[in-house]
């Protein structure tokens, strides 16, 4: 039986690695970017990758390591230059390729032109070159003619995956937002290229006609995300007086799986960068009186775009407005200080800086005894725990439980027979340690916030 499976597109990742950025660093930055991919669907067939003072400005890496990528992809491995009348050339919008190439001879007389390539077996064809920075129309456009493939960067790369794994209606239309806001720029580019072909007025119509569309679609879709965020505020007014617990992290670090387990609930997991995208809200289970909600937020990620996080601020308003902040690392990763560093810098662009938090070292079942160890010392107030171990989880839980009780007052109600609809409100808002009744009434052991009990005693009197 023959397979009609369509064979993966391939990619080879162009890397590089400026001053003040360490070998591990980068290494860790290449090994994300390939797993981003991973969750596209592209299989890396290799990478190039070269060390240089700042990016080139016509075509990001340099002369030597464009004939090496256009191995993979068959191109030639030049950028064409410009002259006047020929096909498909435009002059430099940057600096001149002279320029360029001085920066060029710069580097490499500072010993900063270290380069390395690496090839997962034997070379293979690229369909795509996927760029680990975000770089410029032009030069998107000149590498493209220098490969003759297509050509990516890291954050074309996430907003597909945004694009693919939006499930909600809130999550599409801000994703739909952010794939605009990073082609319109992209589009203008193409664009002026057939200005020479049509006439230079007729290019510049065709332009401002395609950028008004792209206004228009903008401006109905925020109106929609703006009626969708009010109706989402209605419902978390309604919550406003329940305890919230957020959890928040880097992309993958088990929030979702940590999120199940805690709630009970059919949450999506998956070994996926980017796995959710929408904000998923449930209470804790076993569930607690009063209850506890329980929030899972989208991941975050190195190097997303600014306006990216903005497209996803609602999302993280979850974040903004819970009670408590559960900060979720996967231990087992060795990069995982530096993804807690992103989670929280993005947290504080949002207003996020008081909030209550504890931090999380989850997977730690991947992590040997020794390792575990020197973690419990480095962070000695986190708590370990595998999101897969119900004893950790049934700790975490007592934990959440425990921080949202630590000012709660225990005393006793007594409420006559005749205000009985009151000891149906007192289960539902306080926890019932003992009932006795008596000839004064029904007497209620409780356990709860000052306000909530004051509120109670004045309906008493």
């Amino acid at each position: 039986m023959h397979s009609t499976a369509e064979p993966k597109k391939t990619a080879v990742i162009a890397a590089l690695q400026l001053p003040g950025v360490g070998d591990d660093e980068h290494a860790a930055d290449v090994a994300e970017l390939r797993r981003l991919l991973k969750t596209l669907g592209y299989d890396v067939v290799g990478v190039v990758s070269q060390r240089r003072a700042s990016p080139r400005a016509a075509a990001v890496l340099g002369p030597g390591k464009l004939l090496e990528l256009a191995a993979y992809t068959g191109g030639s491995g030049v950028v064409p230059s410009y002259s006047p009348g020929s096909k498909g050339g435009e002059p430099d919008e940057d600096e001149p390729e002279a320029q360029d190439e001085a920066v060029q001879a710069d580097d490499e007389a500072e010993g900063l032109d270290d380069d390395a390539t690496e090839a997962d077996g034997p070379l293979r064809h690229a369909d795509v070159v996927v760029v680990d920075h975000e770089i410029s129309p032009r030069q998107a456009r000149n590498l493209e003619r220098a490969l003759e493939a297509e050509v990516l960067d890291r954050t074309g790369v996430i907003v597909e995956i945004f694009h693919r794994h939006a499930s909600t209606r809130e999550a599409r239309l801000q994703v739909e937002i952010a794939r605009l806001d990073y082609v319109v720029p992209r589009l203008r580019a193409g664009v002026r290229g057939n200005e020479r072909q049509r006439g230079k007025g007729a290019g510049e119509s065709a332009l401002e006609l395609d950028r008004r569309k792209v206004r228009d679609r903008v401006a109905e879709l925020r109106a929609e995300l703006a009626a969708i965020a009010r109706d989402e505020e209605q419902r978390r007014s309604r919550r406003q007086q329940v305890p919230r617990v957020a959890l928040v992290g880097y992309t993958n670090a088990g929030k979702s799986s940590l999120m199940r387990a805690l709630t009970g609930s059919e949450v999506l997991v998956q070994d996926k960068l980017f796995a959710t995208l929408g904000t998923t809200v449930r209470a804790l289970h076993p569930e607690t009186t009063p209850r506890v909600l329980v929030s899972d937020t989208v991941g975050f990620i190195k190097k997303l775009p600014h306006h990216l996080v903005a497209s996803f601020r609602s999302t993280l308003d979850e974040a903004l407005e819970a009670s408590l902040l559960l900060y979720v690392v996967d231990c087992s990763d060795p990069g995982f200080r530096g993804q807690l560093a992103v989670t929280r810098e993005v947290l504080s662009d949002i207003g996020v800086h008081d909030t209550p938090s504890r931090l999380l070292l989850n997977k730690v079942d991947k992590v040997d005894a020794d390792a575990l160890a020197a973690l419990r010392e480095e962070f000695p107030d986190a708590i370990p725990l595998s999101a897969h171990d119900p004893d950790d989880v049934a700790a975490l839980h007592e934990t959440i439980v425990g921080h949202f009780e630590r000012d709660h007052l225990e005393t006793t109600l007594i409420v006559p027979y005749r205000r009985g609809a009151l000891v149906g409100q007192v289960h539902a808002t306080m926890r019932v340690l003992d009932v006795h009744h008596d000839e004064d009434g029904t007497h209620l052991r409780v356990r709860a916030a000052v306000a909530d009990i004051e509120r109670v005693r004045a309906q008493l009197r």
